[in-house]
């Protein structure tokens, strides 16, 4: 009778607040517990832990979400009104054609100039010269460089967002043929009769430094030194006067 009247009294004085009845119960019994064990018994406690009076024990957690995004490029960085049309180009043909072609040139179109590193003329000749390739066109969506120890060009067929003045004098001294990307959208609209290549994307000097720290068993990663001069990184393990020497 005691625990009815009591569960009575609470529900009537808090029936227009928005707070649960159950909970103010468990609440109330907790406190009277905690005042006065003696008074409260230990089956009073365990009803009000039981599912129809705590509700509380089905409510979940809140979960942070902040860092649930997946961070990559939908249009390029840059605000070049040439590189963006050429992305209107390719965007319409990546959505219109099923070949994988145009979809990966979108996506080269949309990166940073870290990621679409420069190829030397000597790396393409390399490429093409492999079997099959003689009369294809070499898709680079990046720069070509000049390469001086090549002495001979071939006669290529390139593509690429930008080609230098040198690069550019030795590829037509040799017959071939420069095109841009509209160009090859309509000679090649799904990328048939090309090869798509790039240059190595850790050629940086800057990747040099990246990997495990300088001096750790079998690190190759570049200290950044101030200086290469005597009293710099010229210490332990450099010489035999130092305790070792590697």
């Amino acid at each position: 009778m005691l625990v009815k009247w009591e569960h009575t009294l609470i529900v009537g004085a808090f029936e227009d607040s928005g707070i649960s009845p159950d909970f103010l119960l468990f609440f109330f019994f907790a406190l009277r517990y905690w005042l006065c064990p003696a008074y409260v018994s230990r089956a009073m406690i365990e009803c009000c832990f039981s599912k129809n009076l705590y509700t509380l024990s089905n409510m979940g957690i809140d979960i942070s979400h902040k860092h649930d995004r997946k961070v990559y490029r939908k249009r390029p960085k840059s605000k070049n009104v040439y590189l963006g049309l050429l992305v209107k180009v390719y965007r319409f043909l990546a959505r219109r054609t099923d070949a994988k072609f145009n979809r990966v040139i979108l996506k080269r179109l949309f990166m940073s100039r870290i990621n679409r590193p420069p190829m030397a003329l000597s790396k393409v000749v390399r490429f093409m010269k492999k079997p099959g390739r003689e009369n294809k066109i070499a898709v680079v969506v990046g720069t070509i460089t000049d390469d001086v120890r090549l002495y001979e060009v071939p006669k290529l067929r390139i593509c690429a967002l930008h080609v230098t003045d040198r690069a550019r004098a030795r590829i037509h001294k040799a017959g071939g043929e420069i095109l841009n990307f509209d160009e090859l959208a309509v000679k090649s609209p799904r990328g048939k009769n090309t090869v798509l290549i790039q240059g190595r994307r850790t050629a940086r000097e800057a990747c040099r430094h990246f990997g495990p720290a300088p001096g750790v068993p079998h690190s190759h990663t570049k200290p950044y030194v101030r200086s290469k001069g005597r009293k710099f990184e010229r210490a332990r393990g450099r010489r035999k006067s130092r305790g070792f020497k590697v």
